[in-house]
């Protein structure tokens, strides 16, 4: 990774900022990090920055960290936002029950149920949905998580 050579220059208004988001409230471990080593890389009062490596060992974390630290401040077009976590725009796995699946399982729900069955069991509804190739697999908990949230819980 190629050093950034701008240097971190912060007005009056962002060193306060800065200084009171590390001592005020609980926050993340990480924010506060990053927070304590764009201070440390400040130049604005007039002295050097502290080297990399009194940084890394200072705040326990490797050169590298610093790096991206810096190079994610210079980039960041706020203070505030370079204060934040990212947030996340889709979840890590896409959820298998969308509303027109949970429409055919409330449908099956409410049909009859098979041949020799009273009623239906979230385990029959599992494994007749699988039958019917509307879904690849389904766990039954899945169907009763989805019914219990429409109020027709079959268990």
């Amino acid at each position: 990774m190629a050093k950034t050579k701008k240097k971190i220059v912060l007005s009056s208004e962002q060193r306060t900022k800065l200084v009171a988001f590390i001592s005020h409230g609980s926050k993340s471990v990480r924010l506060t990090r990053r927070a304590q080593i764009i201070l440390a890389l400040d130049t604005s009062t007039g002295h050097l920055p502290l080297h990399d490596e009194q940084i890394a060992s200072t705040y326990q974390v490797s050169r590298q960290t610093i790096q991206v630290v810096k190079d994610a401040f210079l980039r960041s077009p706020s203070l505030e936002s370079f204060l934040q976590r990212k947030k996340r725009t889709t979840p890590p796995v896409a959820p298998k029950v969308t509303g027109d699946v949970e429409a055919h399982i409330i449908a099956l729900c409410c049909s009859s149920p098979p041949k020799g069955y009273s009623r239906w069991t979230v385990r029959l509804l599992a494994d007749k949905y699988v039958e019917l190739g509307i879904i690849d697999s389904i766990s039954p908990m899945t169907i009763n998580r989805t019914l219990k949230k429409t109020n027709l819980s079959r268990t």
